[in-house]
């Protein structure tokens, strides 16, 4: 086989065969996880019902994965635990559509983390929709859920709905959050703009899942020459859907008038150095740290002509304030030093 010549158009022939047969192999494992998920919920609809009409208590679950487990040896998934996780599913969902059109497109353990951590309906159904879009990972999903995602969306204070055209600035809106939350740099509050960056840079993989989904990731400190004048953006990002540059810069204090004025003049520069005729006008991002003061950022966006959002960020303390306690202190460890090094103070051996 090695040694015959290939036909023409094999190869292409070859990779439509191999894209139709990944496709079918997707929508096949889509079709059996939305069957699985659609019987957990006729199982939790019917021990719902049975339990509503002839009153029975918690007991008879446990009887019931007992039994089920003899007749289906071969089938996980039929634990009392689990069973248990049925009912709490149909009692969260009483409408059979939305397991068709939303939950039957996510994995069972990702319905659980959903329908256990968040109990405002609207608010599940949203954090389903934004799984779905994102394809979040049982433990992106878990860490989105904690952090508030559903909160924090779309918050940021901005000028867009002036600055942008309808369909635009409402989906720019939704990207921008507040606060961003940074948890994952696990750092002190004192922290340099250049420290932060680097920061995020390092853990470039989890700033991209707390931005969103659509954000290319260009370029940080990227330079633009100006009048023969070097400026450098913190960080350069292109927005897929959006279909436009987004300039973010970072900034270690709570947000000032001038900054809106620096970022302004950034996004005029990368307009007309690096925007292409099918580009979108470009965004910028300003991420403060600590509490803005609303009236300030809005009086500072009014007259910009640029698109700007400006949000707050959030890191994580060096060290859980419950576990502060656990450790000594830095003043103890200098003492116990200090003792170590003093021959007076030894104990004898």
């Amino acid at each position: 086989m090695a040694n015959q010549m290939i036909a023409p158009g094999y190869a292409e022939l070859l990779e439509q065969l191999k894209s139709q047969i990944r496709s079918a192999r997707a929508r096949a494992t889509l079709s059996v996880n939305r069957e699985l998920i659609y019987l957990y919920w006729k199982i939790g609809n019917t021990i719902l019902e049975r339990q509503k009409e002839e009153g029975w208590g918690a007991k008879v679950i446990e009887r019931l994965a007992e039994d089920l487990r003899i007749e289906f040896k071969d089938m996980k998934g039929l634990s009392r635990a689990n069973l248990s996780y049925m009912r709490a599913f149909a009692e969260a969902y009483p409408e059979e559509q939305i397991i068709q059109q939303l939950a039957g497109q996510l994995p069972w353990f990702h319905n659980v983390l959903v329908f256990t951590k968040v109990k405002n309906r609207s608010e599940r159904e949203w954090y389903l929709r934004a799984c779905i879009e994102n394809g979040w990972s049982r433990a992106v999903l878990e860490a989105q859920i904690e952090t508030g995602l559903h909160e924090r969306t779309g918050k940021a204070v901005t000028n867009f709905s002036r600055t942008l055209p309808a369909p635009q600035s409402e989906l720019a809106q939704q990207i921008m959050k507040d606060p961003y939350n940074f948890d994952f740099l696990t750092t002190q509050d004192a922290l340099l703009e250049r420290d932060l960056q680097r920061g995020l840079l390092e853990h470039l993989r989890d700033f991209m899942v707390e931005l969103g989904v659509g954000f290319a990731f260009v370029g940080s400190n990227y330079h633009l020459e100006v009048e023969e004048e070097d400026f450098y953006l913190d960080l350069l990002f292109y927005h897929l859907r959006l279909r436009c540059f987004v300039v973010v810069e970072l900034k270690n204090t709570i947000f000032k008038p001038e900054y809106a004025g620096k970022l302004n003049f950034y996004l005029s520069a990368v307009d007309d150095t690096l925007r292409h005729p099918q580009d979108n006008p470009s965004i910028g991002l300003l991420l403060c740290k600590g509490k803005k003061k609303q009236l300030i950022v809005e009086y500072s966006l009014r007259k910009v002509h640029q698109p700007i959002g400006v949000a707050e960020y959030t890191l994580a303390k060096a060290l859980p304030d419950e576990l502060k306690g656990a450790f000594p202190s830095v003043e103890d460890l200098e003492k116990e030093l200090q003792r170590m090094d003093d021959p007076m103070k030894k104990k004898p051996i």
